[in-house]
């Protein structure tokens, strides 16, 4: 699990292949110097969860903290999907159905696809 550390204080766990399509997401909006909401259901605290937004703007500190030392495969159907939603007027609404989606891919070709093999054979 990796952690988006917004503001300097406030730490949030995303699995690292979510964390780094929001990476790739976030990063394009800020650099345009435009401002969304980022909202999903915090399950850290329990199976209930609280529902979290967070306002992203260039002018707040973030910082991407990854469980492993190698950025997991992007897909661009996930990109296009998330920056279609940050672009929304709602925001970014990450729901666990859609979270679930991209952390269990795992695209052909990759190190976890060729490690599974591996583990099968």
């Amino acid at each position: 699990m990796g952690t988006l550390i917004y503001d300097g204080a406030d730490g949030f766990a995303f699995d690292d292949r979510v964390l780094a399509h929001l990476q790739a997401v976030i990063a394009t909006k800020l650099r345009r110097r435009e401002g969304f909401l980022l909202i999903w259901t915090d399950r850290t605290g329990g199976i209930e969860g609280t529902l979290r937004s967070i306002w992203l703007d260039p002018s707040i500190s973030l910082q991407f903290v990854f469980a492993h030392p190698e950025l997991p495969e992007l897909n661009r159907d996930w990109l296009g999907l998330l920056t279609e939603r940050a672009n929304g007027n709602s925001g970014l609404v990450l729901e666990d159905a859609l979270r679930a989606e991209i952390r269990e891919e795992v695209p052909a070709g990759s190190f976890a696809a060729a490690r599974a093999h591996r583990r099968d054979a």
